[in-house]
């Protein structure tokens, strides 16, 4: 049972994918959303939230995207059931509309009670204290990284969120964690970047093999994830 159940459950997940993908292809709000949603949870860590204040963070940039979609769904809804113009339908999308814009401003709000007072810190300390703590510089890359990865996604249209598709988001991640370890290693860094090297390889040469991806699918996600962990280290380093 478990075994019949697998596919349909994958299957959900990637529809689930496909629809955040939709409406960042679709909509410009929902990238403006997304972008802005990176940007304060890069911050976050820059500036070392606390556990509440990120969750609070996290809590107010879900209430938005979902507010979003929500609003994009119900658009479509309407221009399928109403084609002509009609007051109730119009009634229906400003209502919608509204309640993005309420998630937004609360989201704003959020934003600037944890962040404000961190964020006159001067950025010459920022530097130093991002630089010493390459865990959290990891992450960051990590999660930027897969950020490039789905903005690129939607920008092409290839494949699918979890299966197929430019670029390989596995490749990413496996190279850009490949880049975070050759950095943050002290001794030993030479054996050490091999072997990470040779995993992420590993990770491409399945992805090519099971059909997955294509060698250029692959080679770009392997290209995305170096270069974004390798700036980032070149930068705060």
């Amino acid at each position: 049972m478990a075994a019949q159940r697998t596919p349909a459950v994958f299957q959900s997940f990637n529809y689930a994918f496909e629809g955040v993908i939709h409406a960042l292809r679709t909509q410009r709000n929902m990238r403006i959303h997304f972008a802005v949603a990176a940007g304060v949870l890069v911050l976050a860590f820059v500036y070392d939230v606390t556990r509440l204040e990120l969750i609070a963070l996290m809590i107010a940039i879900a209430f938005v995207l979902i507010a979003e979609m929500v609003n994009t769904a119900i658009e479509a809804t309407i221009d399928l059931s109403t084609p002509s113009f009609d007051p109730l339908a119009k009634i229906a999308k400003d209502l919608a509309a509204g309640a993005v814009l309420i998630a937004s401003v609360t989201a704003i709000a959020v934003g600037y009670l944890v962040l404000a007072d961190r964020l006159k810190r001067p950025s010459a300390r920022l530097v130093n204290e991002l630089g010493d703590a390459p865990v959290n510089l990891t992450l960051i890359a990590l999660v930027l990284t897969l950020i490039v990865v789905i903005a690129v996604k939607a920008a092409t249209g290839r494949g699918t969120p979890l299966r197929g598709g430019l670029p390989s988001g596995h490749a990413a991640l496996a190279f850009g964690g490949w880049t975070a370890i050759t950095f943050i290693t002290i001794e030993h860094r030479i054996v050490v970047s091999f072997v990470a090297l040779i995993m992420a390889l590993l990770v491409t040469q399945t992805r090519v093999e099971a059909g997955v991806h294509t060698t250029f699918e692959v080679v770009l996600g392997a290209v995305i994830g170096t270069l974004v962990t390798l700036i980032l280290f070149q930068i705060f380093r």
